[in-house]
């Protein structure tokens, strides 16, 4: 009976460590294309699935410290508490079953996360260059026919990849509505793309501490038709 119980548990926890793996298998498989359109809403979803996994945590555990208060509460001043045997069995059972469960779910989450940042470091073939430089305290946009702005635009649909460096200190490219920051550094180039699903117009900031005048560095990034676009981008050029 006891070795029954063992490998019972045992069983237990190798299925919830195979289920782990299975998800970790699928979920970081590249996504092709058109898999994760915008990336942004990718990571809504990861961040809601957290949440919901820590109100479910938070409730069973919940539930069990009360359960357990009340069950095994003092009836008397006299009394002392005791806790339950456990067959050896039991004490496995109860102690790989829940954390191989809880391990799951985090493996799994885990893994949809490292999958959103491989897809998000991997640049589509169609992406749109775009130069940025900051300094203090604004930022420069230089488009691929070497129109040169203090204001991003771009056209909806289009992939943008934004190649960065600093000219002064060290900066960091933040684009809230698209769940995106990246360090912007002198002597170096670094990445990142985004791709403007809808119409919006929405800001970004510096979010790393470069001077006095730091909180004075942003400036707006609007996603509009591709044919406002090139208009927008023509007359640029012209100015």
């Amino acid at each position: 009976m006891f070795k029954t119980r063992i490998l019972s548990a045992l069983s237990g926890f190798g299925a919830a460590v195979l289920f782990a793996t299975s998800a970790f298998a699928q979920s970081s498989k590249q996504p092709g294309p058109g898999d994760a359109p915008d990336t942004a809403l990718g990571w809504d979803h990861l961040w809601n699935e957290v949440l919901i996994d820590l109100y479910v945590i938070g409730i069973i555990f919940g539930v069990a410290a009360i359960y357990m208060l009340i069950k095994y509460r003092a009836t008397s001043p006299e009394q002392v508490g005791t806790a339950p045997k456990l067959s050896m069995a039991n004490a496995i059972g109860w102690a790989l079953i829940p954390a191989a469960i809880f391990m799951a779910d985090d493996f799994y989450l885990a893994a949809k996360g490292w999958t959103l940042w491989e897809h998000q470091r991997n640049v589509p073939e169609d992406a749109m260059e775009v130069k940025v430089t900051g300094y203090q305290w604004y930022w420069e946009f230089e488009y691929e026919d070497g129109t040169v702005t203090e204001e991003l635009k771009v056209p909806v649909g289009t992939p943008i990849v934004l190649r960065m460096t600093s000219e002064d200190v060290i900066h960091s490219f933040g684009l809230p509505n698209y769940r995106l920051t990246e360090d912007v550094m002198p002597g170096r180039i670094t990445y990142i793309w985004f791709n403007p699903v809808r119409e919006v117009e929405t800001v970004v900031t510096c979010r790393e501490f470069c001077g006095v005048s730091h909180s004075e560095m942003f400036t707006t990034v609007s996603a509009v038709p591709p044919a406002e676009f090139e208009a927008w981008l023509a007359k640029a050029a012209e100015g």
